[in-house]
């Protein structure tokens, strides 16, 4: 089945210090041109996010707040997938002294150091909520919403199947997105238990293996090269035998990490 969708995380695979630098604009947009539809699926509030990247109608939807909400940026629509974020939590992990303590539409977010005191306070109410992991935050949502259940959603408006759609990312959020998607692949940066389930391990890091993995699924036959590692998983193994096969896309180089500072919650 073809691929004809590419759906992206942003912190840490697109995007540096919550930008994306206009290289990595240039690259999808040559895959947009040449008929793929975009999606990026991130756990940032979509407010935050139009300040952060102006141009969002680079992609056909926007899955924000970790599937929480679907944005149809050519027509400005918004959708929420799952229902507000509870006061009556909010106000108990207020009370519980849990600092720092966000929330947008449907997601809750605070540091995972704060997990038994959210755990506690989901309890005593009886909330059907579930916590995810993200490099040291936190994130409090609805059970049964991630971003595999919002890129689902964005997927079947397009009309297009998830096994026909390539997911990219680096952290524990994006764990269930690579899942649905028919092609997984963890940049260079990727946490281990990422690059553990991806199909394919970009050499380079973050926006530069994305750039470069676009550049490769552009080509009519993508030749083997060194910056990508081919794992077996959900792909015919190149080398009957091997663990782990090489192949290239290109020369690249590795940068450096996404380093976030700060008392910013670690965005996925």
């Amino acid at each position: 089945m073809p691929y004809l969708a590419l759906a992206t995380d942003y912190d840490g695979t697109i995007a540096r210090d919550g930008r994306v630098e206009g290289s990595t604009v240039a690259a999808l947009a040559l895959l947009r041109d040449a008929g793929w539809r975009l999606i990026l699926a991130t756990g940032r509030e979509l407010e935050d996010l139009r300040g952060l990247m102006p141009g969002l109608e680079l992609f056909d939807r926007v899955v924000a707040e970790n599937g929480g909400v679907l944005h149809t940026p050519a027509t400005g629509h918004v959708r929420l997938l799952a229902g507000p974020a509870s006061p009556a939590l909010l106000a108990a992990l207020a009370c519980r002294g849990v600092q720092p303590l966000q929330h947008g539409h449907i997601i809750v977010e605070t540091w995972q150091a704060h997990e038994e005191s959210v755990r506690a306070a989901i309890r005593d109410l009886g909330l059907d909520l579930a916590m995810v992991t993200n490099k040291g935050a936190l994130m409090i949502m609805p059970a049964g919403v991630s971003k595999a259940s919002g890129t689902r959603e964005a997927l079947r408006e397009l009309g297009i199947p998830p096994a026909s759609c390539v997911g990219v990312g680096d952290a524990e959020n994006d764990l269930d997105l690579l899942a649905l998607c028919g092609l997984s692949v963890a940049v260079g940066n990727a946490l281990p238990a990422i690059k553990q389930v991806a199909s394919l391990v970009l050499a380079s890091e973050g926006a530069e293996g994305v750039t470069e993995l676009a550049r490769w699924l552009l080509q009519p036959a993508p030749a083997p090269a060194a910056a990508l590692t081919l794992t077996d998983q959900g792909m015919d193994d190149p080398c009957p035998g091997d663990d782990r096969a090489e192949a290239t896309i290109g020369a690249g180089h590795q940068s450096e990490g996404d380093q976030r500072g700060g008392e910013d919650l670690a965005r996925p």
